[in-house]
């Protein structure tokens, strides 16, 4: 990390690391030429990996949340009903696009720092026959919450085999393991600015080839959005618009960096990461939001103490160059969240636990010196013994 640059511990977007700031200062190159279609060859296989499929992926110049449309409308039609599972701001969101193009959307809603429960998502599609969708949240960053996708889709498979698994894993993707293919998802969403260490700009999609062939009978409408269009594009070396070439060399490069520290390497560099900030946060004395079972691997949400004035203490922490992200939604002023995904390293997290511990001490917090430090260190390196 940059000593005279912010400690950026943000769900998203996350730091970029020297040299895929570099590759996005590279000068344009022509979008219908070779040169970009050997690189968009090069994310799209180089993802499949860690999408776990090998299935086609999209590269859609979008943020996040319009991949997530994405994976709406180029699979359902008005009237389809969907059930949307929610635990958080951005569960919420997933059903809401559903919604407003017009499927008929029922909720399902897990406590906010819970996740989904499979017998209930079981119970609830026995009372919605002809569910064209289910909608779900692999990581939802409002809660610090990671859903278990493999748990939740066999339970939707085994109820009602022919709805659609439709996934955002915007900010799961690339830092946990994830398998489309085995676990029997049909469209996985997920976005640059998060594990890909990229700046904000695309969104890869990937489809299975029942979500490929529901594309063809799906009636929602679909332009810029279109996934067949993509494709067709796809087999040129192309996009069908105009793409954000800058943010695709920085996702090239990051990639690249990815597959040079090796999967299981970034997998085991993320869960090290979790661990030494949830040890460091506790033993600053702030409770955790998250279920313990199902802490994220990316994100992590700390209730704001009672009496403490987050917004002069946050201000204390930002001057003193580390940036943390606050609650949303219902969650507002009432957790702050540390970002742990992508170009992360343990020593980030604990220059991070270090400010958040001196800022504690100057407010009189009854904490001792080092201890939560020292915490955060055991957790990574208890995290390191772990088995893959």
């Amino acid at each position: 990390m940059d000593r005279f640059e912010p400690n950026l511990r943000i769900p998203g977007p996350t730091a970029l690391p020297p040299t895929v700031r570099t590759a996005g200062a590279r000068q344009m190159i022509n979008h219908r030429g070779p040169e970009f279609a050997a690189m968009l060859a090069r994310i799209l296989e180089g993802m499949k990996p860690f999408f776990g499929t090998t299935s086609d992926v999209a590269m859609i110049t979008t943020a996040g949340s319009g991949g997530l449309e994405a994976a709406i409308v180029n699979t359902l039609s008005p009237g389809d009903r969907v059930l949307g599972v929610s635990i958080g701001a951005f569960g919420d969101r997933f059903a809401k696009i559903a919604k407003i193009y017009g499927a008929e959307v029922t909720k399902l809603d897990a406590e906010w720092g819970y996740a989904a429960d499979a017998d209930e998502i079981r119970e609830r599609l026995r009372s919605l026959p002809g569910t064209k969708a289910v909608l779900l949240t692999h990581n939802e960053t409002s809660a610090g919450v990671m859903n278990p996708i493999a748990e939740l889709a066999a339970a939707i498979r085994a109820e009602t085999p022919d709805a659609l698994i439709l996934v955002d894993s915007v900010s799961g993707l690339g830092a946990v393991p994830f398998d489309m293919d085995g676990w029997g998802i049909d469209v996985v969403a997920t976005a640059s600015q998060k594990a890909w260490m990229a700046a904000p700009g695309l969104a890869m999609v990937a489809a299975s080839e029942r979500a490929w062939k529901a594309m063809e009978t799906a009636r929602m409408p679909r332009f810029y959005l279109d996934l067949r269009r993509h494709r067709d594009a796809m087999a040129s070396g192309e996009t069908p618009w105009t793409p954000a070439i800058a943010v695709a060399f920085q996702v090239d490069e990051g990639i690249r960096l990815m597959n040079e520290e090796g999967q299981a390497a970034v997998f085991a560099r993320h869960v090290a990461c979790a661990a030494a900030t949830q040890a460091g946060l506790q033993a600053l004395g702030f409770e955790l939001f998250a279920e313990p079972a199902h802490r994220s691997k990316t994100v992590t949400a700390a209730s704001i103490p009672d009496g403490l004035d987050w917004k002069a203490f946050n201000g204390e922490i930002k001057r003193r160059q580390l940036v943390l992200a606050g609650g949303q939604g219902k969650l507002t002023g009432k957790v702050f969240r540390v970002g742990h995904l992508g170009s992360v390293a343990v020593g980030e997290i604990l220059e991070a636990i270090d400010t958040i511990e001196a800022v504690s001490l100057e407010w009189g917090r009854e904490i001792e010196a080092g201890v939560a430090v020292a915490a955060a260190e055991r957790a990574a390196a208890n995290a390191a013994l772990q088995p893959a």
